[in-house]
């Protein structure tokens, strides 16, 4: 008796062969059973499969490029370091306010006339917090002012409006280009459901389809196609996601698109193609990945998607 290894997917199964012809029943029943689903490198939505781990110190990275760290986030985190980050910044500005007022002693003798505090009409925490927000909101409802006679809420003044700007700045202008981001625009981009192989001009052409479903056009749009295959070098060494260049017109400027219509993008196998030596039944049995790449500037918004 001998025994059979046979990749399905990811999958290996044994099965066992005789002279009575069993195992070549066992065989068929299972390559009739279903192929499991391979996860893939990339979605057809665009979203990357790749998770880095094993960072360790290197992780300390992200907090050097802060702004882009915040913009790659997901929006639940951005509204929550929003919202955290001023807060604090309030909570902090509004204690030193109150501060001031408690060491001058303006508490205790805000409703005298005849006194002069740091900031008229600061009794306590909350009056504090309310005047620091109608002065770094600009709204000045003039009830609440600081007089000339503190110069420590001066130089704290002129501290609050430098913090404030920076915080403005930092947050407001990250919130603004993640909305700004074209990523929901790739949406109204279309590609076909599955790609095929046949004649062309007199050449065995690799084929699929893509289109803009919006109005509004792509300026200087260029697509790309890359090849990820596992394979092994003659020295041995082991490549799980080797890239390799599809040709979908480079020579030619074929990939420069004017996408007006749905265009069909084609890839000639020839003796440079990565598939010229493949069959067809090798072609249902090897595991590789094609990944298309669309680049270009959104006319309405000129953002590169």
């Amino acid at each position: 008796m001998s025994a059979l290894r046979r990749k399905f997917g990811d999958d290996y199964q044994v099965v066992t062969t005789s002279s009575s012809g069993s195992g070549f029943h066992q065989q068929q029943a299972a390559a009739a059973a279903p192929r499991r689903k391979r996860q893939r490198f990339v979605d057809k939505n665009g979203r990357c499969n790749v998770q880095h781990g094993n960072l360790g110190s290197e992780t300390s990275r992200y907090l050097s490029d802060l702004f882009t760290t915040l913009v790659d986030l997901k929006w639940r985190w951005n509204l929550f370091i929003f919202i955290l980050t001023y807060t604090v910044a309030w909570l902090f500005m509004a204690s030193m306010w109150w501060l001031i007022a408690y060491m001058r002693g303006d508490l205790n003798k805000a409703h005298d006339d005849n006194y002069t505090p740091c900031v008229a009409n600061v009794y306590n925490f909350p009056s504090a917090f309310l005047f620091f927000i109608e002065t770094e909101a600009t709204i000045g409802y003039g009830y609440r002012y600081i007089t000339d006679k503190c110069p420590e809420g001066i130089i704290l003044f002129l501290f609050q409006s430098i913090l404030g700007s920076i915080v403005d700045a930092f947050l407001i202008g990250c919130m603004f280009i993640k909305m700004s981001q074209p990523k929901k625009r790739a949406e109204t981009l279309m590609f076909s459901e599955h790609a095929v192989i046949s004649m062309r001009d007199g050449k065995l052409t690799l084929m699929f389809r893509v289109g803009n479903l919006r109005n509004s056009h792509m300026v200087s749009a260029q697509i790309r196609c890359k090849l990820l295959k596992s394979r092994q070098t003659p020295e041995g060494e082991f490549l799980p996601l080797d890239q390799l260049e599809l040709d979908v017109g480079f020579s030619t400027g074929a990939d420069q698109l004017f996408l007006v219509s749905p265009l069909t993008i084609c890839h000639v196998i020839d003796a440079k193609s990565p598939f010229y030596d493949l069959s067809q039944q090798s072609m249902q049995t090897e595991q590789f990945e094609i990944v298309v790449i669309l680049e270009g500037i959104v006319e309405t918004t000129d953002d590169k998607l």
